[in-house]
């Protein structure tokens, strides 16, 4: 993934085999502290939502995300998202296996992240469309009968349906 200076992001992973990563609520709340610390010195986090077996984030990379050149070719971020990312995790795995006794990962390799500002997107609405997927998701699963009900979302943070234990900002 190459993250871009102003530019926002929907991101998201899921358990290996699509596997739950998440076991218990601690779980769930020792994922969004890892999130804060881990992404808010890079970026906005816009939207997120964490399910029994996958996450989505919807984030803005920070203006002041630097990039540096390499070479003639190439430019790579300082502060790296990548790596931030990775490390989250990276670590939140550690936890929970050390917490469950298991070994190996949990997550599938790859964090996938598409770009909400690409040009020639079929949807002129597709960040909208993103932001409402993103909320959504509890609910089609059928984890939920109401968006609030869903306690690992940021939809209660824009519903005002809660104090600000959850709000992620940067």
């Amino acid at each position: 993934m190459q993250f871009l200076p102003g530019q926002t992001y929907h991101v998201y992973n899921q358990g290996n085999n699509k596997e739950d990563i998440f076991f218990r609520r601690d779980d769930y709340l020792l994922f969004l502290k890892k999130m804060k610390r881990g992404l808010t010195p890079h970026c906005s986090i816009l939207a997120w939502c964490l399910m029994p077996n996958h996450f989505h984030w919807l984030i803005r990379v920070n203006n002041d995300y630097a990039i540096e050149p390499q070479s003639n070719k190439t430019v790579t971020p300082l502060n790296s998202l990548n790596k931030s990312i990775g490390s989250l995790l990276s670590s939140y795995t550690q936890s929970v296996n050390q917490k469950n006794n298991r070994t190996g990962s949990l997550f599938r390799k790859r964090t996938k992240a598409k770009s909400l500002d690409e040009t020639g997107n079929d949807n002129d609405h597709y960040g909208i469309n993103c932001f409402l997927y993103i909320h959504q998701n509890p609910l089609r699963a059928g984890l939920v009968n109401k968006l609030g009900e869903w306690e690992f979302s940021s939809y209660q943070d824009y519903a005002d349906l809660r104090s600000a234990l959850y709000v992620i900002k940067s």
